[in-house]
């Protein structure tokens, strides 16, 4: 074995299989680590498959910009009801040793993918005023609901390496400090009037967007700045994170800047906040009209279960990391995603729609209203 595998496989953290013996031939070593990722080929394939639509949209436009975008769109939709209305469900909760790998992949193409957009937006490959937005909200939509569903597993994990990889995935983003925001104030105040990204009853999402982007800001700083008081620390150890936010958003503008001009910066500000925006949606779906009651002692109830919105739709699931089963999420913040159940017990309140789907009309904030204050409704009836 050659010394640059060796150090591949001293990254990865694989162990050496007898697969990889010196002479066994190439084709041999493919098939068998192929076989390893057996379990977790669906996320593999449907987190991958729309990234070559998206390559010849960047690079050619025109019908291939609008199949980009069709693939993120119709699709995905199309293949969500028809697997549901077959009763699929998705793949089985299980442990592989690939999930870190997979969640590392998607990082590192996470970077490439936004350095050859900003590229092809910025005007390099001619696109058209039709095919620049079907490009761009191709891209958009992949980096919202791969992009960030990675990143959000990546900060939950306890490796110092596989958290980093997650907080620059958010910082490059822009959106960095929602690595501090989602772990100490989201999960600890979910389902309360303390927690910015948990919407009430009756607010539509322009208002709770334009309340919880700000206040998970203040909030996650402030968490900080008050865990690292309490820990007395000093030097670079001791420094909020929020100095590495916003330091790494600099630099990242100012990369795109330099390599891509004033227009690739504008592209790049666009893909952020679009980004950002579905990542706004997410929480405001996931959580809307959930409260935890007050107990007789005067404080409220532990987060459980039924405080976050489920989605049984098997496609947007594997193309998201099964973040749409969010209520064992909540339940198991550091339970590594292919572990995650849908709906344990059947606890959790399920949406009527796949979470892309729901998001969507969310935009429309009297039909949202429409669809789901009577949904709130009943649940308060029935609790």
């Amino acid at each position: 074995m050659t010394e640059g595998a060796e150090a591949v496989r001293a990254i990865i953290g694989a162990e050496p299989a007898a697969e990889d013996a010196p002479g066994r031939p190439v084709t041999e070593r493919l098939r068998a680590e192929w076989e390893r990722w057996r379990p977790l080929r669906p996320f593999l394939l449907a987190t991958l498959a729309p990234v070559p639509f998206l390559l010849l949209a960047g690079a050619a436009g025109g019908i291939f910009s609008l199949l980009a975008l069709l693939w993120m769109t119709g699709v995905l939709y199309a293949i969500d009801e028809i697997l549901k209305r077959r009763g699929v469900e998705g793949p089985a909760p299980m442990q592989s040793e690939m999930a870190d790998r997979l969640s590392l992949l998607l990082a590192g193409l996470h970077f490439a993918l936004l350095l050859f957009a900003v590229w092809a937006l910025s005007g390099a490959t001619g696109l058209g005023p039709l095919s620049w937005l079907a490009t761009f909200l191709a891209f958009g939509l992949w980096f919202g609901q791969v992009s960030n569903s990675n990143a959000h597993e990546l900060i939950h994990r306890t490796d110092s390496r596989l958290f980093r990889t997650g907080m620059w995935v958010y910082i490059s983003l822009l959106f960095g400090h929602h690595t501090s925001a989602h772990r100490l104030v989201h999960h600890r105040f979910v389902a309360t009037a303390d927690d910015p990204n948990t919407a009430a009853e009756g607010e539509g999402f322009w208002s709770f967007a334009a309340r919880a982007w700000p206040g998970a800001l203040v909030a996650g700083y402030e968490m900080e700045a008050h865990r690292r008081g309490t820990r007395e620390a000093g030097g670079l150890r001791g420094m909020n994170p929020y100095t590495v936010y916003a330091v790494g958003a600099a630099g990242f503008a100012a990369l795109m800047l330099t390599l891509f001009g004033f227009d690739g910066l504008l592209a790049y500000l666009l893909l952020c906040a679009h980004a950002q925006l579905q990542l706004l949606l997410s929480d405001y779906v996931q959580h809307y009209g959930l409260e935890r009651r007050k107990l007789p002692s005067g404080a409220l109830e532990p987060a459980g279960l039924q405080h976050s919105w489920d989605a049984p739709h098997p496609f947007s699931g594997l193309l998201m990391l099964n973040a749409p089963r969010h209520a064992d999420h909540h339940a198991h913040p550091g339970r590594p995603w292919p572990e995650l159940r849908l709906s344990p017990q059947g606890r959790a309140p399920l949406l009527p729609y796949s979470l892309p789907v729901m998001a969507t009309i969310a935009l429309v904030p009297p039909v949202w209203h429409r669809v789901m204050d009577r949904r709130v409704a009943r649940l308060r009836k029935a609790a």
